[in-house]
């Protein structure tokens, strides 16, 4: 579970959008970007390089 302080001051580093937390997948999501983010043990790495893009079903959710 991610801390929902940390969640709310969060953003992504690329678009600066407010990011989602995918609790199943443990990423944080961000549609403006259209990358999710891991999240290892509760820890957000929020590398761009580290991202993964998100499918086009994720982006419409």
């Amino acid at each position: 579970m991610l801390d929902p302080k940390l969640l709310n001051i969060l953003v992504c580093p690329v678009s600066k959008a407010p990011l989602v937390y995918n609790e199943e997948t443990q990423e944080l999501l961000c549609k403006a970007s259209g990358l999710a983010y891991p999240v290892r043990d509760g820890i957000p790495v929020m590398l761009e390089e580290e991202a993964r893009a998100l499918t086009t079903d994720e982006k419409l959710d």
